[in-house]
């Protein structure tokens, strides 16, 4: 179903490419609409276990039309790189995660709490408010991670 890394020299362990994930600032979500047509848009995310959380406006957007379409996706990070104009080359490290996106319902709050302990660590308290007054609002969503396969030149 999946295919095998062209370079297997340099796919990381499982354990770099998840250390990579959880480090990682934004990734970018692909998804795949009715008609056809790929679409990866940049998102925040957090990661707790095997799952990826991030959140958008409840129920509307190109994103959540094509999960609501076709559950599988795909969610790439890339970490550090580094030119090497000397060697038309670059060091490089990314991950890429293959699994089914899904709208959280119940217990959202535990992913947008996530959400903010990784962006907003020094404002738990006011993050919590936050969560109280608008989780309504928002629509979260998770990615349940099926395959992840991490590569880099370093």
């Amino acid at each position: 179903m999946y295919h095998q890394m062209r370079k297997s020299e340099r796919e990381l362990s499982k354990e770099e490419a998840m250390e990579i994930l959880l480090q990682g600032e934004y990734g970018i979500l692909s998804t795949t609409g009715e008609n056809g047509i790929p679409y990866g848009v940049p998102v925040s995310y957090a990661v707790k276990g095997k799952k990826i959380y991030f959140h958008c406006a409840k129920g509307v957007g190109h994103k959540v039309e094509n999960m609501y379409y076709q559950e599988q996706v795909c969610f790439t990070v890339v970490g550090k790189t580094k030119i090497l104009p000397e060697k038309f080359s670059t060091c490089y490290e990314s991950v890429i995660v293959f699994g089914r996106a899904r709208e959280i319902l119940l217990g959202k709050e535990i992913a947008l709490m996530a959400l903010i302990e990784k962006y907003s660590p020094d404002y738990l308290e006011k993050g919590k408010r936050y969560i109280e007054k608008d989780a309504g609002k928002t629509g979260v969503y998770e990615i349940t991670i099926e395959k992840i396969s991490g590569k880099a030149r370093r």
